[in-house]
């Protein structure tokens, strides 16, 4: 049976040590820092079954934009996909930053990462319009550093 719960310190370990294996091998863990599991377990989310981690989705509110909120990071294991993981998190995480007063989420993606676009704009997202293109799509040049282009997404939540 499934059931998502928030997301706990304890959970670090065990979404670190999946996460390079659930993105085929590129280097992802660094990029998601201990302080999501203690920091923001508010907005941050685990689907489990039967004791296994199907997925995760690490967010948070906009301590500038109080209407804003932003997922930092998403994952489900790939033996997972095509189950509905991904967007039933995202429903929780949209459940619960609009009730702390949220119309707007936002996210980002590497260009590279064709599944993600395609997972986010399948789930309503927009892609916000950057300075460039890159195999079609518009992407923000530098966003995360010289030679790092980022895909921008953007989602009413009202």
């Amino acid at each position: 049976m499934q059931k998502i719960r928030n997301i706990q310190p304890a959970d670090y370990q065990t979404i670190h040590s999946v996460m390079d294996a659930w993105w085929g091998g590129r280097q992802m863990s660094d990029m998601l820092p201990k302080l999501f599991f203690i920091h923001f377990t508010d907005t941050s989310f685990i689907m489990e079954e039967n004791g296994e981690i199907q997925g995760f989705l690490c967010g948070f509110m906009s301590q500038l934009y109080p209407e804003e909120a932003y997922v930092h990071f998403i994952g489900v294991d790939p033996n997972a996909r095509r189950g509905q993981v991904g967007k039933q998190l995202y429903e929780q995480f949209f459940k619960t930053v609009q009730a702390k007063g949220a119309t707007v989420v936002r996210a980002v993606t590497s260009p590279i990462n064709t599944a993600s676009i395609a997972f986010h704009t399948r789930i309503g997202f927009e892609v916000e319009k950057g300075d460039a293109t890159d195999n079609g799509v518009s992407v923000f040049t530098d966003y995360d550093g010289k030679g790092q282009s980022r895909v921008l997404f953007k989602k009413a939540v009202t």
